[in-house]
């Protein structure tokens, strides 16, 4: 639930750059926004927009062509995404070894949250808490796992970029593809780009167990649906850049699926033989738990009693001596 968390509210943070960034637009003379001249988007239109503006002309001239702005677009984010795959793979592997190790010590983390849910006091959840953490450190399970977002941190500035460099050039907010402005938003580019997120959702489903499915298919379908809200709130340019993010991922996640995957099974496999997994719980030691707990609540409300009686006492005591006074 804190990965999940952790991910939308990037998305969120995403979607609140995109707006600010428009909300500060000021329109010139020929209709083209003004660029910022200060402030953080001062900062991020002269050291990363007019780069990728120079960068999209430059393309667009060697192509050539009506569409040969859109054409630098895609191009450029092909790079980009190219040099984010490495990272990206590398937190991929990272997370199937994570998903491996958490499978042969299921059926300790399955006791560890029944009895979880079963315990009333909170001597009691903190025990069960630190059993979980013993699990984990025995059998050298991480708890991030190595899914991170720093993949996504970092296509931060580049959506910035490419958006203010498609708003802030007269050239290129008056191109078009497929006949959409790339400054206006494009249902059907928006809708490939949303397809092919789906299509990742949907083969990411095929390598998570059964019981984790229904916990992940918020997370499955968050991403389409940012994707799909995203593009129709800014550009067609930005929307472009998802598109090529989609096909990048959909290899990604082939490469995750049908090479990565079965490297790292057999990569488990071969480390459990030499190092076998570490049991630390079994149902006799939430027997204990509980047994220990009990005398406990016993004596608790052993002294509760006497004390009631005290007060009682004293209140007779006291009415005793009263009536005597009187």
């Amino acid at each position: 639930m804190k990965k999940n968390l952790r991910r939308i509210l990037l998305f969120a943070g995403l979607i609140s750059l995109v707006f600010l960034t428009a909300a500060c637009s000021r329109h010139g003379l020929n209709g083209t926004p003004k660029p910022p001249a200060g402030g953080p988007y001062g900062f991020i239109y002269k050291y990363l927009a007019v780069p990728f503006q120079h960068l999209i002309l430059y393309t667009s001239k060697t192509i050539g062509g009506k569409e040969s702005y859109a054409w630098g677009i895609i191009i450029i984010s092909f790079v980009v995404r190219l040099i984010l795959l490495p990272l990206s793979l590398m937190q991929s592997k990272k997370a199937v070894i994570q998903q491996e190790k958490m499978k042969v010590v299921q059926p300790q983390m399955s006791l560890i949250q029944k009895y979880q849910k079963a315990a009333t006091t909170q001597e009691e959840q903190a025990q069960v808490s630190q059993l979980m953490m013993e699990v984990y450190k025995k059998n050298n399970i991480k708890l991030t796992g190595g899914i991170g977002c720093l993949p996504l941190l970092l296509q931060f500035p580049v959506f910035i970029a490419i958006y203010q460099a498609v708003m802030y050039s007269p050239e290129i907010s008056q191109a078009t593809f497929w006949g959409a402005p790339l400054a206006k938003p494009s249902l059907i580019i928006t809708i490939i780009a949303t397809v092919f997120y789906l299509i990742q959702a949907w083969m990411s489903t095929k390598s998570i167990p059964a019981e984790q499915k229904q916990q992940m298919q918020m997370m499955l379908l968050l991403s389409p649906a940012m994707t799909f809200f995203i593009s129709m709130a800014s550009s067609a340019a930005l929307a472009l850049y998802f598109l090529i993010g989609g096909v990048i991922i959909v290899i990604q996640q082939f490469i995750s699926d049908y090479i990565i995957t079965p490297r790292v099974r057999k990569n488990v496999d071969e480390d459990l033989k030499e190092h076998p997994v570490v049991t630390v719980v079994t149902e006799d030691t939430f027997k204990n738990i509980t047994s220990q707990a009990t005398p406990s609540d016993s004596n608790s409300q052993v002294q509760q009693q006497k004390t009631v009686m005290h007060q009682r006492n004293r209140q007779r005591n006291a009415g005793k001596q009263q009536h005597y006074k009187n």
